[in-house]
């Protein structure tokens, strides 16, 4: 499964700021807080205003929090904004300015749940954890147990569902996390499901069911 994901991801991957070389664990940690309930094409000129003006957790740490509140403008939820301030000043005076790569010290610094602390330690550091979001448990939901959408979120079995699909190769880990949440993006969407398109169609167990208890619209 992972290296027919991984191969569709090569091929079809979106070219976004965090996915690109040099793009460091700042970076990709702001982007994180960025993309909490916004969509990506919302996320990125103001993720690039703010690397631009703030390039490390320092230079954010040296202003008041109303300056980072006043340059979230229209991403909402303005409390992330307030979070993350804390969470550079933190890194700054804790952590000598460079962002954590543990997951469980990052899971310490102010607004930083279970998910975003492994997607830093994943994305930015190339550490082998499984990194589960939306997207990520409907392509498990319906490749492998055969349901129409995953069950309520459940953070042990979430997590051990995705570790056992995941590589033992560290980079080939970190290209199948964002490769499962890409598929679940762009193509194993709730509604209209592209399925025709999916490279695990073929081991589909939701489509060799017949697409059981499907309530959304048309597949194509």
């Amino acid at each position: 499964m992972a290296s027919l994901v991984n191969a569709w991801f090569g091929l079809h991957a979106r070219d976004l700021p965090w996915r690109r070389d040099g793009f460091g664990a700042w970076g990709v940690l702001v982007s994180e807080f960025m993309l909490q309930q916004t969509p990506v094409t919302r996320v990125i000129p103001h993720l690039e205003a703010w690397l631009t003006r703030w390039p490390t957790p320092a230079d954010l740490a040296a202003v008041p929090p109303g300056e980072a509140v006043r340059a979230w403008a229209t991403l909402g939820y303005p409390r992330r904004a307030l979070w993350l301030h804390a969470a550079a000043v933190e890194i700054t005076e804790n952590h000598g300015g460079i962002v954590p790569q543990d997951v469980g010290v990052l899971l310490t610094l102010t607004g930083i749940g279970d998910y975003t602390a492994r997607a830093v330690a994943a994305f930015a550091y190339g550490h082998r954890h499984p990194v589960v979001d939306t997207n990520t448990r409907r392509v498990i939901a319906r490749c492998v147990a055969g349901q129409a959408e995953p069950a309520p979120p459940s953070r042990t079995r979430d997590l051990a569902a995705m570790n056992a699909l995941l590589p033992a190769d560290v980079r080939a880990a970190a290209v199948f996390n964002a490769g499962a949440m890409e598929l679940g993006a762009l193509v194993c969407t709730s509604a209209r499901p592209r399925c025709a398109d999916c490279p695990l169609a073929a081991l589909c167990a939701w489509r060799a069911a017949g697409y059981p208890e499907y309530q959304g619209q048309k597949k194509t």
